[in-house]
């Protein structure tokens, strides 16, 4: 084999590597899921309960969370319940464990809120992560709608934004700030949610 062969080879393998590297970069996965017999039309209200936070940051959760709520009420699709009246509900219907109600607790919570459905939430990965040189912040969550009349999930959806892309290997560079990764996320979700 020539030396121009082996070069040849190099250059090829050199190419399957990045691209499978430019791939999984800039990470966009995301599933979803909607009960067909639900009428969405007829939601008007939504409490955003607080949601489990799996990440290594102890305030990932009510980031994430206050995000979620402020970007679904600029959508006026639908009027959000203020986070401190969610708490009072809470308080006063004695739920347990908020951020997974059962279904007597949903139905109990949506009578008290006066809301059609509850949204839920699980923030999976949040912030830095690092692979060499290169660093970037990525956010993983996933979220649920429950309709309060039947205690029923409705409609889940997860996504996963950030990451460390191809650019950020070869120059190195942080990748977005976390605000703009997490108003990413959102927004996806909600896209989803909404279409």
């Amino acid at each position: 084999m020539g030396v121009a062969m082996v070069r040849q080879i190099r250059w090829r393998a050199l190419l399957a590597v990045t691209s499978c590297l430019a791939v999984s970069g800039c990470r966009t996965a995301g599933q979803r899921y909607q009960d067909r017999d639900m009428d969405f039309g007829s939601i008007k209200t939504i409490a955003v309960l607080p949601f489990q936070n799996l990440s290594r940051d102890n305030l990932a959760a009510d980031r994430v969370r206050d995000v979620f709520s402020s970007m679904l009420l600029a959508t006026n699709a639908v009027y959000v319940v203020p986070s401190g009246e969610v708490v009072r509900g809470i308080g006063k219907v004695g739920v347990a464990a908020p951020m997974t109600p059962s279904v007597e607790d949903a139905q109990k919570l949506g009578t008290a809120l006066k809301a059609e459905a509850l949204i839920t939430g699980v923030v999976k990965e949040y912030g830095e992560i690092r692979s060499g040189t290169a660093s970037s912040n990525v956010i993983s969550v996933s979220v649920q709608l429950i309709e309060t009349a039947t205690g029923k999930v409705v409609w889940a959806g997860a996504t996963t934004k950030g990451g460390i892309r191809m650019t950020d290997r070869l120059f190195g560079g942080g990748g977005s700030p976390l605000n703009d990764v997490t108003e990413a996320a959102v927004d996806d979700l909600l896209a989803k949610m909404l279409k």
